[in-house]
């Protein structure tokens, strides 16, 4: 017979789990995920490490849509393939570590948008620098070529700034001006 405390905790601790759960992968959102590929993080979370079936069995998705999912989170750095000798089917573990999930996402985001845009601006620059010394354009071209320079200009700073974040968050410099208070709060 069972113990109807036991099977009681049991419950709690889904009913606890599914609560968080439901939680994360709706915000999942701010990484760029789905919420189904949200609620596949969040249950592994509670999880040491699990594979596809296992995945499917428990969220009840097809095993295409959990790879496509697993293979997204894996690409933001969410979840990681554990290597599991004797066995053929991959096992995954998600990243427990909140601050390296945040880490790695934006600042591969913010990597991204300051190279993008500095590339386009550095490109954008040298026909704006032909218009403004052509003696042979008109002022009016060469005042409205001269205000989009200047705004490129003003621009990055903005660029230098978010490369100067990215590596203060990459080498933790950061938690030197906003330290990780360890403490509990509510």
């Amino acid at each position: 017979m069972n113990n109807p405390h036991d099977e009681r905790a049991r419950e709690q601790i889904e009913e606890a789990k599914d609560q968080v759960i439901q939680s994360i992968s709706e915000t999942m959102d701010l990484y760029g995920v789905t919420p189904a590929a949200g609620k596949i993080y969040a249950t592994m979370y509670f999880e040491n490490q699990m594979n596809l079936d296992e995945m499917r069995e428990e969220l009840g998705m097809s095993k295409p849509s959990m790879s496509t999912n697993v293979r997204h989170l894996q690409q933001i750095g969410m979840v990681k393939k554990k290597f599991q000798r004797g066995s053929r089917k991959h096992t995954y573990t998600a990243e427990k570590n909140f601050f390296h999930s945040f880490m790695a996402y934006f600042c591969q985001m913010w990597e991204r948008e300051a190279n993008t845009n500095m590339e386009a601006i550095h490109q954008a620059e040298k026909p704006l620098l032909e218009i403004i010394h052509d003696e042979h354009v008109s002022d009016s071209f060469k005042e409205e070529a001269r205000h989009h320079y200047e705004l490129l200009n003003q621009s990055k700073v903005y660029y230098n700034w978010l490369d100067q974040l990215v590596h203060s968050i990459r080498s933790e410099e950061i938690f030197e001006f906003l330290p990780k208070d360890t403490s509990q709060k509510d």
